[in-house]
């Protein structure tokens, strides 16, 4: 499971850089906070 956690964390952050998008963008089109977006990243969190 905990690389599972880290190729989605990872896969995250590399698709959200190539788009150029904050972490508060992305937070603002999915509807969660910026907390949020940063421990998907992160690996902390998948909730």
């Amino acid at each position: 499971m905990k690389m599972q956690k880290n190729k989605i964390a990872q896969n995250l952050m590399v698709l959200r850089q190539l788009h150029q998008l904050s972490q508060e963008e992305v937070a603002g089109r999915i509807g969660v906070s910026r907390q949020a977006v940063a421990k998907w990243e992160t690996g902390v969190s998948l909730r």
